[in-house]
């Protein structure tokens, strides 16, 4: 397929290295705080997906930060580990001891941050820069300068200053758009080529996402002959966040044909490993790239068109699901069409009548409109009504469940269920609150495996006995399809296993008529 062409004068290099700052500046974000399991997973995943460079830390804010990034160090990762230094020599040496490959010095040079975090003279700046380079490049290859706020500093000396930067060492210059201020296409770019005329450097770019243009201005500065960009996954970071790494990789990759080296089958699972260790950080589903509803469509044109050909509403060729470890979804709703309900249903080769089809998507768009989430479960339901089926036996079915937890006990679960209307199993499990409990109890049971993927409770009702709804999604790991199904009670543990057990019961379901098909 041919490539959108935005703009032909482009002085973009044909190979862009990513820099990965998740483990610093994502960190940063209020209410995020890795582990060191987690940061070493984290670098694996990155490394694992072919990011040239990981920023690992901040060693000089704490002997358990530095330990995290001699940690990073050790691992032996294809991709290079970077320290972040202020332009003091404790702190370069703090990099140094991790055995990092790279050291990122920065220094602030904005009047305004000049002036009233370092309170420092322009000359001063200038001095400092030259000193902590030509150190930290004694002792190391590879020497990253960044001018912190360096879109809010006068063009003139913001080129001085890297002229010296470079003259002592650098060898990479960074331009942080430290409080995301800089407009796309036209002020990133003038500055961009200004510094790639002016300064004998590679250049690479930090845009913060304040306005959410730091994905713009990332691709602008690459426009203008930025050859590295820094980024995290989802975008995380201080404020409102940095460049999203899904986003300016596919991009660069997918529009403009830039080389980024990533592996971007890769990219659905990076993201959901950094918001899983992320806590309550979760992926808005209308998240591009890697959000549930990134590949999705209700609306019944969309629908019919993507059944038809997927690039009739989705980018197509130059970026597929499957491109970025993703999968397309059909959804239900009150604006569900014909061909949608018509393909769900033929996936677990249910095939209505023309008539038959018409009245449930009508009980559909009923469902729909009343303001209730239409699941998977409810539609094999509503289809079994009409078309007149027997409800296929339940491959497992609840007898009983126990729970056990309080202030000062771990929450256990024990789950007693029959599997194929026989053998009976019991399986207990400890969790993190009563309902991972129960949940993990039945995923021990479980006789196909599934991952859980979204997991969401609401009242339905007001008061203290309010009725809760549990609406859970399953991925067939067999088949990489996704499942939804709920449930409703007073008591959200017993929603939630009911809810569980409905969505077990589909996949079950499904690998059973899938066999039978075989056959």
């Amino acid at each position: 397929m041919k490539r959108t062409v935005f703009f032909t004068d482009s002085r973009a290099n044909k190979n862009v290295t990513v820099f990965d700052t998740t483990l610093r500046d994502g960190e940063q974000t209020p209410g995020i705080s890795f582990t060191l399991e987690e940061k070493l997973g984290i670098a694996e995943q990155l490394s694992g997906i072919g990011v040239h460079a990981i920023e690992a830390g901040f060693p000089a804010s704490s002997d358990a930060e530095r330990e995290i990034v001699r940690a990073i160090t050790n691992l032996g990762l294809s991709a290079q580990v970077c320290g972040l230094a202020r332009s003091l020599r404790a702190d370069v040496d703090a990099c140094i001891d991790c055995g990092v490959d790279m050291v990122h010095v920065f220094i602030p040079t904005s009047d305004v941050q000049r002036e009233y975090t370092i309170k420092k003279t322009r000359e001063q700046v200038l001095e400092s820069t030259g000193d902590i380079i030509a150190y930290a490049r004694d002792h190391v290859d590879r020497c990253m300068f960044s001018a912190m706020d360096a879109t809010r500093t006068d063009w003139d000396y913001l080129i001085e200053v890297y002229r010296v930067a470079v003259d002592a060492g650098a060898t990479i210059i960074n331009v942080p758009d430290t409080v995301g201020v800089i407009t796309p296409p036209t002020a990133m770019k003038r500055l961009i080529e200004r510094i790639d005329r002016e300064v004998n450097c590679p250049i690479d770019v930090h845009c913060h996402n304040d306005f959410g243009l730091a994905v713009a201005n990332t691709i602008a500065a690459v426009e203008a002959g930025a050859s590295q960009v820094q980024v995290t996954v989802n975008g995380i970071g201080e404020r409102a966040g940095n460049a999203d790494l899904a986003q300016t990789v596919m991009a660069l990759s997918s529009i403009y044909g830039i080389d980024t080296g990533i592996r971007t089958t890769g990219l659905v699972e990076t993201s959901r490993l950094v918001a899983r260790y992320a806590g309550g950080l979760s992926i808005p589903a209308t998240y591009p790239i890697v959000g549930e509803n990134a590949f999705a469509h209700e609306s019944g044109i969309h629908s019919h068109g993507v059944i038809t050909r997927s690039d009739t509403f989705e980018p197509g060729g130059i970026m597929t699901p499957e491109m970025v470890g993703h999968r397309r979804r059909l959804k239900l709703g009150k604006h569900a069409g014909r061909h949608a309900v018509k393909q769900m249903l033929a996936e677990v080769h249910m095939e209505p009548a023309d008539e038959q089809l018409d009245e449930i998507v009508l009980r559909v768009k009923a469902i729909a409109g009343k303001g209730k989430r239409v699941t998977d479960a409810d539609l094999y339901e509503i289809a079994e009504s009409v078309m007149q089926i027997a409800p296929d036996e339940k491959t497992l079915e609840l007898r009983d469940v126990a729970i056990m937890t309080g202030n000062h006990a771990i929450p256990t679960a024990s789950v007693r269920a029959t599997v194929d209307g026989g053998v009976e199993h019991i399986f207990s499990s400890v969790g993190n609150g009563p309902v991972d409990a129960a949940v993990r109890a039945i995923l021990g049971i479980i006789p196909a495996p599934v991952h859980l993927k979204e997991f969401s409770i609401e009242a339905i009702s007001g008061g203290t006995d309010a009725l809760g709804h549990v609406t859970i999604a399953v991925e067939d790991e067999r088949g990489g399809r996704v499942f939804d199904a709920s449930a409703s009670s007073d008591d959200i543990i017993l929603a939630s296993v009911e809810a569980v057990i409905n969505a077990i019961n589909l996949v079950c379901r499904t690998h059973k008529h899938d066999r039978e098909q075989e056959e």
